[in-house]
């Protein structure tokens, strides 16, 4: 049979969780109440639940290439309303990664096929900061731009009417923007936590400035000759 080793690994899992937790996945079948819901990258190496230690029924999950939040993505935003409106999460989590292929294609102009057309949302983010892009080193602007789209996605979900009407008639959900570094295994937070409409724009120009002036900052450091323990 194909795939046997798959079936047999669900297998021996589900034996383990049920013989640590008797009685988990009864109360798993009988409804899900998630305090998390995780917006990523279709990327098999970002699995939500194993590199936040959540388990199933813990985190509500929607991923695409590379992590991209529009307002015309009628499928994300069917995903954000039914865990806002019905599950009423209490945190939407815009996670992205360093090293994204997609951030990449869109970053190099590369074509890969029909995906272009939704890389083209991040080319767009690419063109609204080039000036800054390309003052940095060709190395960094990878992972600069991996940052500013996961920023451009929580913009793009808090703007969005179902996190407007949530925070309007007073739901407390706050959506944040995280970035995970494959190679470490490790999650930073972009600092761009927003609970409000009001912090939304001022939100989104901190984090972008912060995005870049800690990469300016540490080039300048560099070129006058200071070490990293000097700075």
């Amino acid at each position: 049979m194909p795939l046997r080793h798959l079936l047999s690994h669900n297998k021996q899992w589900a034996a383990s969780m049920e013989r640590d937790k008797p009685g988990f996945f009864t109360g798993l079948s009988q409804q899900q109440h998630p305090r998390y819901m995780w917006v990523g990258c279709s990327d098999s190496r970002v699995p939500a639940n194993q590199i936040t230690g959540l388990e199933p029924g813990e985190v509500f999950v929607h991923r695409n290439v590379a992590n991209v939040v529009v307002h015309s993505d009628l499928n994300a935003l069917s995903t954000i309303q039914y865990a806002v409106d019905m599950l009423k999460v209490e945190h939407v989590i815009v996670c992205g990664h360093y090293g994204c292929g997609g951030v990449h294609a869109a970053l190099e102009n590369v074509r890969i096929g029909l995906a272009d057309n939704w890389i083209r949302h991040i080319q767009d983010v690419r063109d609204m900061h080039a000036q800054r892009l390309l003052a940095l080193p060709k190395e960094e602007r990878l992972n600069v731009l991996c940052e500013i789209n996961v920023i451009h996605g929580v913009l793009n979900v808090a703007q969005s009417t179902v996190m407007q009407d949530a925070w309007a008639r007073g739901q407390v959900v706050t959506v944040h923007g995280w970035i995970y570094g494959v190679h470490d295994g490790v999650l930073h937070d972009l600092l761009m936590s927003l609970h409000s409409t009001d912090e939304v724009l001022p939100a989104y120009k901190a984090a972008i400035d912060a995005v870049f002036d800690a990469k300016e900052n540490l080039n300048s450091s560099a070129a006058i000759g200071l070490s990293p323990a000097a700075k």
